[in-house]
């Protein structure tokens, strides 16, 4: 299989340069060269993604691994991941696949969309396909031709990302993806700026564009010791959330570990549960991930505090919530999508 493609958005410069206008790098690229995802090449004044239908890994995978906690909860969805980022975040969780030059990569499965949907097919527990574990912006081409095959037969699709991209990509994506994670990374310019090689603006006016979309919407926030849990600077982003997005807006809080090119110590359950504390006062439903705490998991509902959706690891359990997300106990209506 062919897993090179011509790429979609771009344009041809003067002396066979091209400028990419997928995201907001805006990558002017010489002949040969490539883009700064690593995945996006030159030749010959024509842009080419090289990773269309390179896999790096297919798994079929709880919705809540993603994580996507009020997207059919206790499902799975059949997971595919590439090679290739459009940011360089120096504390990179999955730096094998998503740092990795064009160039340089191997060990990976091909698959046509057509092959990833009747997999997915196979799968008789998968609710659909889920665009994950690098950056799927920049395999914009599979991952569109595939979801729109998806939507086609009735599956349903989610896109875990770190929201960087343009808005014209993104309006193709809006009918064909159900369910965006989106991972913002602080609320800070500069830590953007020095620990991600790219800018916040763009995320954010994407997060506006999919509320105002009626798109389902969780956020994940990776908190890193002294570089983005300052507790004013995360109280304004939980702030922002709930103005922008709505306070019922899923929000995830996950735990750092050294990786890539970060060596900083975890971060600490202490730091964990005050930043939720923090984020409570906003957000009605705020999750911890990657954390020891036993509270961090389960769903309550925002009006009376019971119980609606216990979690213990990839467990669930429904609770006091019937079929049409009512709590049984007092009648408020949960937005659930399922």
């Amino acid at each position: 299989m062919n897993t090179q493609t011509e790429a979609l958005f771009f344009e041809t410069l003067s002396g066979q340069e091209v400028r990419c206008l997928l995201c907001p790098h805006y990558c002017v690229i010489s002949d040969t060269q490539w883009g700064i995802c690593g995945v996006r090449q030159n030749r010959s004044g024509v842009l080419l993604s090289n990773v269309f239908g390179k896999i790096s890994a297919v798994r079929l995978d709880p919705v809540e691994k993603k994580p996507l906690y009020h997207f059919f909860p206790g499902s799975k969805i059949l997971s595919f991941g590439s090679f290739g980022c459009n940011l360089a975040c120096i504390f990179c969780q999955n730096s094998s696949i998503s740092q990795i030059a064009g160039s340089k990569i191997k060990n990976f499965e091909t698959f046509t969309p057509e092959q990833a949907v009747a997999l997915c097919f196979s799968e008789e527990e998968s609710i659909g396909i889920a665009f994950t574990y690098n950056e799927p912006t920049v395999w914009f081409e599979f991952m569109l031709k595939t979801a729109t095959l998806a939507k086609e037969k009735g599956l349903f699709t989610a896109m875990i990302t770190n929201g960087f991209i343009n808005r014209k990509p993104l309006e193709q994506l809006i009918p064909v993806i159900d369910a965006f994670n989106v991972d913002l990374k602080s609320f800070d310019a500069e830590f953007y700026r020095t620990n991600t090689s790219s800018v916040i603006n763009p995320v954010l006016k994407n997060l506006n564009y999919l509320a105002e979309n009626k798109k389902h919407i969780e956020i994940t926030n990776l908190v890193i010791p002294d570089l983005n849990d300052e507790e004013m600077k995360f109280e304004e982003m939980t702030r922002w959330i709930a103005e922008n997005t709505g306070k019922e807006t899923p929000f995830h809080i996950s735990k750092y570990f050294p990786n890539y090119k970060l060596t900083k110590p975890p971060t600490s359950e202490l730091k964990l549960l005050r930043l939720r504390d923090i984020a409570k006062k906003y957000l009605d439903f705020v999750y911890l991930g990657n954390s020891t705490s036993n509270s961090g998991q389960n769903t309550y509902c925002s009006a009376c505090g019971s119980i609606l959706i216990e979690r213990k690891g990839y467990q669930i359990w429904y609770r006091n919530i019937d079929n049409q997300n009512l709590c049984t106990h007092c009648g408020h209506q949960l937005k659930l999508f399922r």
